[in-house]
């Protein structure tokens, strides 16, 4: 118990030292923020009224994030399925799982915005680069995701048809898959809508979606219409929230 206490009380003062640090090294002057006051009321009174006239422009760029975000899932899942099974130390040696979570850690630690820079460059303009940077991105939370579905499992039916001489297909199909399906259907549920807000802003470096049309318009200095994107930006949020929020009551 003294020693769970020396270590809470070690942890603490590291937090409180790295906060303290950041705070003493960061520049930040409360007077450059009260000076910005005007400089933002400025800009969010040339976003009022937003102009309705973009509505062709939201509808054509919000059709083309909500595609990037649908095949990019369904590439990330085809993708994570088997990766997810090498990574887990249930059904393969420590020998294939340690070098494929080491390849997922090394996917996740990539940013998003990297990884479909490259691709633009790759393949060009358009959603494809911005589909294949989010199959890409995501696979490396998803598989991680998956492997660690498999291992938290109960493991008395897996021993029992261990037993048996089930091979591992038999035994992921028949006891594993019952047991992490409702937390399968979760976590791609959840990462459905992690793809989603992250394809809004793919447009930004010409891989397609609605987030083009925001950064058009800022760069143009046409901020009316700039709001008008960006309120259907929070409209299509909030409602793939709800659902995905209903979607996840179902599963649990």
């Amino acid at each position: 118990m003294r020693s769970r206490g020396l270590g809470s009380f070690a942890a603490g003062l590291l937090i409180a030292g790295a906060i303290l640090w950041s705070l003493l090294t960061t520049d930040v002057e409360l007077s450059r923020l009260l000076s910005a006051g005007p400089r933002i009321a400025d800009f969010l009174g040339r976003m009022v009224p937003p102009d309705p006239t973009v509505m062709n422009e939201i509808m054509k760029g919000s059709a083309e994030t909500l595609r990037i975000a649908i095949l990019g899932s369904l590439g990330a899942v085809f993708l994570s399925v088997p990766l997810g099974i090498l990574a887990s130390e249930t059904m393969v040696s420590p020998a294939v799982f340690r070098p494929v979570r080491t390849l997922l850690a090394l996917i996740r630690a990539v940013p998003l915005i990297l990884v479909a820079m490259l691709m633009v460059g790759a393949v060009g303009l358009g959603p494809l680069p911005g589909i294949i940077a989010v199959a890409i991105h995501a696979t490396g939370m998803l598989a991680k995701f998956y492997a660690e579905a498999i291992d938290s499992v109960s493991r008395a039916p897996i021993a029992a048809l261990e037993s048996a001489g089930a091979g591992p297909l038999a035994r992921l199909r028949h006891a594993i898959w019952p047991q992490m399906a409702p937390v399968v259907a979760r976590d791609t549920i959840f990462r459905f809508e992690l793809n989603l807000r992250e394809s809004l802003i793919l447009g930004i470096v010409g891989a397609g979606g609605i987030g083009f049309y925001i950064q058009t318009y800022v760069r143009s200095f046409q901020y009316d219409k700039a709001a008008s994107v960006t309120l259907a930006v929070i409209a299509m949020v909030i409602t793939i929230e709800a659902i995905n929020v209903a979607l996840r009551r179902r599963f649990a």
